[in-house]
């Protein structure tokens, strides 16, 4: 690169001596000729390619240039900073140097495991524990890690989500809600229901086309009655904030012991297992029929719910329904055609059994 750059610059200052000689009106002439040229080289080139002795000469003569004509230097300024910066950088070269090591990736997947199987633990007090199993790691470390896969590193992780409170206490949850379904004859009855989140079962109950206090608060007393009967041990009951849940539908709780737990302000998530029943009641009953009245809703459903709580799979529930009528019998028999169809609505649900 040297050898180049001095050849060039020595033909430059050649020329430049030859110039001096030259008339002043040959010199102009040939300067627009230039110019011309290198116009004309502009739109053709959009790029030109440049050796590193073209940089250097390039980068020596813009300095001898006035500032009012370096506008017309077909480099920029930020260009000639980049080509110093690369020069350095293939100038000072050291020996790369290899730091601290880096995290082993089953620290790190330790770490995370604590963080979430544990959620009151801070970031030292996760540190503490690998100590205990002999894995030195520094604080720092820890907390950089949890921040890397977004979880909060200091101990304000106390309370548990919506997730893990329903999950830990799905043997002893209620979840209750209502749901229209609009009639042929434009109508809009309410249907009042209540689920076990620990075994999914469903209880309608009642419909009616106004759900005025005392009718809600007379069905959960016969409600609670009949969790009585059957010794269910609910001490939870997740409801919205509907107006229709009066004080005296939550006393009728609060005296068979069970806490009434009110979900927060537009979050149906935290009701999702009540929601995810009004979905399935609708897609697999009330939207594929044509229902005439209340009489006629509270007949469908009590068919429908009773299809759900002793036939209906269910997945958080190993796919086994809530209350099944028969156990299954195991081995497949299809051959013999011993697999019998009962249909419920009319065909509109079918249910299929292996018989014996």
């Amino acid at each position: 690169m040297a050898l180049s750059f001095l050849y060039i610059a020595f033909f430059r200052v050649l020329e430049l001596l030859r110039l001096r000689g030259c008339d002043t009106t040959d010199l102009a002439i040939e300067v627009v000729i230039l110019r011309h040229e290198v116009a004309v080289l502009r739109q053709q080139v959009a790029r030109p390619t440049l050796r590193p002795a073209d940089r250097a000469l390039l980068a020596e003569l813009s300095r001898l240039l006035s500032r009012a004509k370096r506008n017309r230097f077909f480099v920029q300024p930020e260009t000639l900073l980049r080509w110093h910066r690369d020069l350095v950088r293939r100038r000072w070269t050291y020996p790369h140097s290899p730091g601290r090591s880096s995290i082993p990736a089953g620290t790190v997947r330790l770490v995370v495991r604590l963080a979430r199987e544990n959620p009151a633990w801070g970031y030292r007090r996760i540190h503490g524990e690998l100590v205990g199993m002999g894995i030195r790691l520094a604080p720092s470390s820890v907390w950089a890690i949890l921040k890397r896969h977004g979880i909060e590193a200091s101990p304000t992780r106390s309370g548990p989500s919506w997730g893990e409170f329903l999950r830990t206490q799905a043997a002893t949850l209620l979840a209750c809600d209502f749901f229209t379904v609009d009639t042929v004859f434009l109508r809009r009855p309410y249907v009042l229901f209540f689920i076990e989140h620990g075994s999914r079962k469903v209880h309608v109950a009642g419909v009616t086309a106004r759900p005025t206090e005392s009718w809600v608060t007379q069905h959960a007393r016969q409600l609670a009655w009949v969790l009585g009967e059957r010794s269910v041990t609910a001490r939870w009951l997740i409801r919205d904030r509907d107006a229709k849940f009066t004080a005296s539908f939550d006393e009728v709780f609060r005296s068979e012991g069970v806490r009434v737990i009110r979900t927060p302000v537009r979050a149906p998530r935290a009701n999702a297992i009540a929601e995810r029943f009004v979905g399935t009641a609708r897609r697999e009953c009330s939207d594929r029929m044509l229902i005439l009245g209340r009489r006629h809703l509270m007949a469908a459903l009590g068919e429908f719910v009773n299809h759900y709580n002793t036939h209906r799979p269910h997945r958080m529930i190993g796919q086994t329904p809530p209350c099944p009528s028969a156990p299954s019998v195991a081995g497949s028999a299809t051959r013999a055609g011993t697999v019998v169809r009962a249909d419920r609505l009319g065909g509109l649900i079918h249910e299929y059994r292996l018989v014996a």
